[in-house]
């Protein structure tokens, strides 16, 4: 059975590479094999040690050096090096046996999800066994407007990476239960969403995004959203029982190599 590849996605700072930490762990613990790939070639420290590591390719400091840019020029040349390289890391990613792929993506989501390169990324690594696992940040969607961008940002890149999404609330345990309750009624409710943004402001803001709720509501996208916590644990089991239900039609996998060893 092919392995299951989960993209961990969002904006900077929401704690992409925390969820991959613990979700591996979690994995560990329930005995299901997983392995953890690290495409962020920014990445200064990571909580894991990565079993496949796009910066063994690709080189934040040798890109500057090479075709003399700043960091930012040099992230978005990277990015596009990553697609140039993806078949050799395919094909290393390919060669472990294991239940999981873990994909920690990089730090910046338009460097990623905005780029042409990074549909080609997901379609050479994973194929049809890709599930986008995106990160609400807590510090933006606790307010009704700040909740709409989240909105906005998880739409745009479920658009340009039309495999199947998990949105998540991260670093929920940093949010009251009042605020996280808020957030999930939003989340299963636009129109509770909507009065949330007429009690903030009624002005030019609150009519596009009413627009915009209006439109997500017409065809149907959105999820509701799941608080997770890589302190407390709180969610990951419903990230991979979510995660079984649209690739395994909610069946369990049998337990990999890590039980067999």
């Amino acid at each position: 059975m092919a392995a299951k590849h989960l993209y961990f996605i969002g904006t900077a700072g929401c704690g992409k590479t925390t969820l991959t930490h613990a979700f591996q762990l979690w994995l560990q613990n329930e005995g299901y094999d997983s392995i953890t790939v690290n495409l962020d070639p920014g990445a200064e420290s990571l909580l894991y040690a990565p079993d496949v590591d796009v910066r063994d390719w690709i080189k934040l400091s040798e890109i500057m050096q090479e075709y003399g840019l700043g960091p930012n020029g040099a992230q978005i040349a990277a990015a596009d090096m990553l697609a140039l390289n993806i078949k050799e890391i395919a094909q290393v990613v390919a060669g472990f046996d294991t239940d999981f792929v873990l994909v920690d993506t990089p730090g910046q989501l338009e460097l990623f999800t905005f780029r042409q390169s990074s549909r080609v990324v997901v379609d050479e690594l994973s194929g049809d066994a890709a599930i986008l696992v995106y990160l609400y940040d807590p510090a933006l969607a606790r307010t009704a407007n700040g909740f709409v961008s989240s909105l906005m940002l998880a739409s745009t890149t479920h658009f340009r990476l039309p495999v199947p999404m998990i949105p998540v609330l991260a670093k929920a345990d940093t949010l009251s239960e009042e605020e996280s309750d808020r957030i999930e009624a939003w989340s299963k409710d636009y129109y509770s969403l909507f009065n949330a943004l007429l009690d903030e402001s009624v002005d030019s803001q609150t009519q596009i995004s009413a627009e915009f709720l209006q439109a997500l509501e017409s065809v149907g996208m959105g999820r509701n959203v799941i608080p997770v916590s890589a302190d407390t644990g709180e969610g990951i089991e419903d990230i991979y029982a979510v995660a079984q239900q649209v690739l395994e039609g909610g069946e369990d996998i049998d337990k990999h190599s890590s039980s067999d060893s």
